[in-house]
């Protein structure tokens, strides 16, 4: 087996290297460290086609759908953790097929109509294949979170083979993106606190958020020109 360089891929192991771990733990780290090129460069796949859309409507159209893109990769022990949580084998192919959010990419847009024009867009190209959608923003999640969520997957082209990489693609508005950082904080904070009070109050925040998107969207829609359908 090929040794792991520690002193290369210690941000990558997140403290698993602190505790001694037994040969078959290393051995899927040390493939995971491998196959995490392939992922990283899904995300960028994905990212690239995302910049040279907001591009386009930016010289075509004089504005961004896309306020902010962010993209990461989980981490050995992450995937390590999710597999063992949910009795999958440890081994790189088992996390391949049972884990469809390993690489991430999350999408914040001004606007809800946006979310769905660049998902659209995005998912109408060629190399691009849906696997599964979820739209917790017409449907949201019992605690009031908002999202649209792709799991795509794209080509990544290596030395001597392509692969189909997934990603999972998250879209929300700048609103829907507070909302769920802020909830994700708490809840954390939370863990033994996390009364039904609390729970309540932040649904209720992701419902008032919810009614300020459907005004700001309303807002924005006042301002796009009416289209011109007279008939020569």
């Amino acid at each position: 087996m090929t040794k792991i360089d520690l002193t290369k891929a210690a941000y990558f192991f997140d403290g698993l290297i602190e505790n001694k771990l037994p040969d078959e733990v290393i051995a899927v780290i040390n493939s995971l460290v491998i196959a995490e090129n392939h992922y990283s460069s899904a995300t960028r796949e994905i990212t690239t086609k995302l910049e040279n859309l907001n591009d386009e409507f930016k010289h075509v159209k004089d504005r961004n759908p896309i306020h902010q893109i962010k993209a990461r990769v989980k981490t050995p022990k992450s995937i390590i953790r999710k597999l063992s949580q949910r009795g999958f084998e440890l081994s790189v192919e088992s996390a391949r097929k049972n884990l469809t959010d390993i690489a991430g990419v999350r999408v914040i847009c001004s606007y809800i109509d946006d979310i769905y024009l660049i998902a659209d867009l995005l998912t109408s190209q060629d190399d691009i294949e849906v696997i599964h959608r979820s739209d917790y923003i017409k449907n949201p999640k019992p605690n009031g979170y908002r999202s649209l969520h792709l799991i795509v997957t794209v080509p990544v082209f290596l030395s001597e083979n392509t692969e189909l990489v997934k990603v999972e693609v998250q879209i929300r508005t700048i609103a829907m993106d507070f909302w769920a950082s802020l909830e994700h904080e708490l809840s954390y904070k939370l863990t033994e606190g996390k009364t039904e009070s609390v729970t309540k109050e932040l649904k209720d925040c992701a419902d008032i958020i919810s009614d300020i998107d459907l005004k700001m969207q309303n807002l924005y829609n006042v301002t796009i020109p009416p289209k011109n359908t007279d008939k020569k």
